[in-house]
């Protein structure tokens, strides 16, 4: 006999997946660059890929929150925690962006080991999606 799992564990796994494959590939881009590359590059490698990581744990958390707000407000106004919620999912990027800009300027890290480390949840994305579709069946 077999039992299904619920639609909504299947995407708790792939999204919690990519939030740890997120640091996995980051630190070992990290470890690469600074190997082959050099100290700093490693760095600016590994300081990309934290702040995406923390980026990603921010959406998820307002994602829920939209949803939630979403849930709640289907036939009523929107409220003023709809704006706050809105503000907060736009202002991730700006802060990704002005901390990217901050660490390579005051520690003239290389701006292109911290644009690589920003792209290990794309490939996270990438990697435990695949995983997903092609391996979790159950």
């Amino acid at each position: 006999m077999t039992t299904e799992r619920p639609r909504g564990d299947f995407y708790q796994r792939v999204e919690h997946r990519i939030g740890w494959l997120t640091l996995v590939i980051g630190a070992s881009a990290a470890l690469f660059a600074w190997k082959s590359i050099s100290a700093r590059t490693g760095i600016g490698v590994a300081i990309g890929a934290a702040l995406i990581w923390l980026h990603y744990m921010w959406l998820r958390r307002v994602t829920i929150a939209v949803v939630r707000e979403a849930i709640k407000h289907t036939d009523g106004p929107k409220s003023s925690d709809s704006s706050l919620i809105l503000f907060k999912l736009s202002v991730g990027y700006a802060l990704i962006a002005i901390l990217a800009y901050v660490i390579v300027s005051y520690f003239r890290l290389p701006i292109f080991s911290v644009l690589c480390g920003l792209l290990a949840l794309g490939a996270a994305a990438m990697i435990g999606s695949l995983y997903a579709v092609l391996l979790d069946n159950h």
